[in-house]
C-alpha cells in the first residue's frame, strides 16, 4: 500500500456495521425527498450514512489487495454522491434513496464504464455485484471477440461450480440471434448473444448491522473476480 493510501485510510473510523440510523434516514428521505428536509437532516446523513459507507470501503481495501489489487478502493473516489442527476429525467426528486459505491481499475476516472464492482445499501437489502452491466457497442464487440477467441477460458469461469452456486442462473439480457459477424453454429453462439455480463447477490438488511459484512462482501467480490478480470482483459 502506498504512503498516500495509508494516510487516506487512517482518516476513517473502524467499520463496526452500519448503524440502524442509516436505514432509518434512508426511509425518511424516501418520504421527504426535497432539499429543505435534506438540509435540515444533512448532519444525520453525514454521520449515519455517508461516514459508515466510507469506513466500509476502507475496511474492504485490504481484502482487495489479496484478490484484486488492480482495483482502486479509495473511499472518497469510490462513493457515489447522494444527489441525483435530474437533467434528463422525468423524476425530479433531488436525492437517491440509497448509498452506493463503484470500484474501478486504478488510474481510471470515477464513473468509468468498464468491468468493476458495485455495492449499495438501502432499506431491506445490501447489494454487491461485479462485471459490466450496460456495455456500450464497442465494449460489446470486444467482449464478444474475446469470448469467441478464448471460449475455453471463458467457459472455465462461467461454468465454475462456485460461481454458479453463488450467482447463477445468469439471467442476462440477450439477442434472439447470433450477432452479425458470427456463424450461428459457432461453439460459443449462445454466449455471444448476451448484451450484459454482471453477477450479483442481495444480502438481507440484518447483515448490514454487523462488522462481519466486510468479510462476506469481500468473499463475494473474490468469487466474481475471474469474470471481472476476463472482461477487463477483453476491453484493453
Amino acid at each position: 500500500m502506498s504512503k498516500i493510501s495509508l494516510i487516506d485510510f487512517d482518516l476513517y473510523p473502524p467499520f463496526e456495521g452500519f448503524p440502524k440510523e442509516c436505514i432509518k434516514f434512508l426511509k425518511q428521505l424516501k418520504q421527504n425527498n426535497n432539499r429543505e428536509w435534506f438540509e435540515k437532516h444533512k448532519e444525520e446523513f453525514e454521520l449515519n450514512a455517508k461516514t459508515p459507507m466510507l469506513s466500509f470501503i476502507a475496511a474492504l481495501q485490504p481484502h482487495f489487495t489479496q484478490f484484486a489489487p488492480e482495483f482502486d478502493l479509495n473511499p472518497k473516489r469510490s462513493i457515489f454522491r447522494i444527489y441525483r442527476d435530474i437533467r434528463f429525467s422525468s423524476d425530479k426528486t433531488p436525492y437517491k434513496t440509497h448509498i452506493a459505491a463503484h470500484f474501478v481499475l486504478r488510474g481510471m476516472p470515477k464513473g468509468f464504464i468498464g468491468s468493476g464492482y458495485y455495492i449499495q445499501i438501502e432499506p431491506r437489502e445490501f447489494f454487491v455485484g461485479g462485471g459490466i452491466y450496460i456495455p456500450d457497442g464497442e465494449q460489446l464487440k470486444k467482449i464478444r471477440k474475446a469470448i469467441a477467441a478464448r471460449g475455453e477460458e471463458f467457459l472455465s469461469i462461467v461454468e465454475d461450480r462456485r460461481l454458479i452456486k453463488r450467482f447463477g442462473p445468469f439471467d442476462w439480457s440477450k439477442l434472439q440471434r447470433v450477432p452479425k459477424g458470427y456463424d450461428e453454429n459457432h461453439p460459443m453462439a449462445e454466449w455471444l448473444k448476451f448484451k450484459q455480463f454482471f453477477v450479483g447477490v442481495s444480502l438481507p438488511e440484518s447483515k448490514c448491522y454487523n462488522e462481519s459484512l466486510v468479510d462476506e462482501v469481500a468473499g463475494i467480490c473474490d468469487e466474481a473476480a475471474p469474470l471481472v478480470r476476463f472482461l477487463n482483459k477483453s476491453l484493453v
